[in-house]
């Protein structure tokens, strides 16, 4: 027999043993309805500005490639500073699967899981081994590595050219039309990301996440297999920033090392964490957002952008809140709204 029960806050539903509910107050869904509501039309307003379409579709694989970050520093207790090194092995499999197999977008998907989870298993120890300033050098350097040897083995990876004319995910026949399903289709891959990350948080994973981040010997005396979970917070976000690189390809059918290897990328991609709060993993959609804005807009200043750009990023670091970033100044004027929040440790 169902049984229904109305809270103050929630509904609840009883099914014999198993139980459900939903939560009916407006400061649990009110706002995030209102932000999904605003970034589906806003590409409205910029039909007829392409350049402004790819932006708001960049922000979101900025977004999309953050937010598995986020939950892997926290996950791991570890500042991984090389996250691109995953987009560029899904990006890299996924269109050499495409271009000599001629595997579809779907196979190619595949593929791309495989190979970045295998990797990622591979290189999980170092979770375990490297602490610190170890561990941050080690993930700084797998991107540069790999970047050396897209210009080494040229007739694979096509050095600075990239590889180019893979499949399209999505083809409407006209341009617009086909910028606008490019936004759409990462919005929908930031959301699902998002969401999942959510749901993490809100479970007993998350529940973990924040005792290891908070002290792993304390987690391990309450009685948490430190290192199985860290494999895991290390392979995940790992195989869903591969997943973007994958994105990437069949998107804009073409990916290029040098693009998305070096250096300067993985600062834009930090940069973001930081700006939209580091403990926080829906900060990383504002965050996104201005970074991507800020970089179209300064680039009217020509060459002055490229030193412009990174001292306005670092400027809004120093002006917002010390590790709270954009989503501690919106939680400050909505104290109210519920979001479960994670510590990151300072030591």
């Amino acid at each position: 027999m169902v049984k229904v029960e109305l809270k103050r806050d929630r509904i609840l539903l009883r099914w014999g043993q198993k139980k459900y509910e939903w939560c009916i107050e407006p400061r649990y869904w009110r706002n995030p309805i209102i932000g999904v509501s605003i970034l589906l039309v806003l590409p409205l307003f910029f039909y007829s500005f392409p350049h402004l379409l790819t932006m708001l579709t960049t922000a979101n694989l900025l977004a999309a490639i953050s937010i598995p970050l986020t939950l892997q520093i926290l996950g791991t207790a570890r500042v991984n500073f090389g996250p691109q090194f995953y987009l560029g092995i899904g990006g890299y499999t996924a269109a050499l699967l495409n271009l000599h197999l001629g595997w579809n977008p779907l196979f190619t998907l595949i593929g791309t899981i495989v190979v970045c989870g295998s990797v990622s298993f591979l290189l999980s120890p170092i979770t375990w081994v490297a602490k610190g300033l170890y561990f941050s050098l080690i993930t700084l350097i797998l991107p540069l590595a790999f970047l050396d040897l897209t210009y080494q083995f040229g007739d694979i990876f096509r050095g600075e050219v990239g590889l180019f004319g893979m499949s399209s995910l999505l083809d409407l026949g006209r341009v617009r039309w086909n910028y606008l399903s490019h936004y759409y289709l990462s919005l929908f891959l930031m959301l699902v990301y998002l969401f999942s990350a959510d749901k993490i948080g809100r479970s007993r994973f998350g529940v973990t996440l924040a005792a290891i981040n908070e002290n792993e010997d304390v987690a391990r005396m309450m009685g948490v297999n430190v290192n199985r979970y860290k494999v895991f917070y290390y392979v995940l976000p790992s195989i869903l920033t591969g997943i973007v690189g994958w994105f990437i390809v069949h998107t804009f059918r073409s990916f290029a090392g040098v693009t998305y290897l070096p250096l300067e990328y993985m600062l834009k991609v930090l940069f973001i964490v930081i700006i939209g709060g580091r403990a926080f993993v829906y900060g990383a959609v504002p965050g996104a957002y201005v970074v991507a804005m800020l970089e179209e807009g300064l680039r009217t200043f020509g060459h002055i952008s490229h030193w412009l750009f990174p001292l306005v990023l670092i400027a809004l670091i120093y002006i917002l809140p010390r590790g709270e970033g954009l989503w501690g100044l919106y939680h400050k004027r909505h104290p109210r709204d519920y979001f479960p929040k994670l510590h990151v440790r300072r030591e």
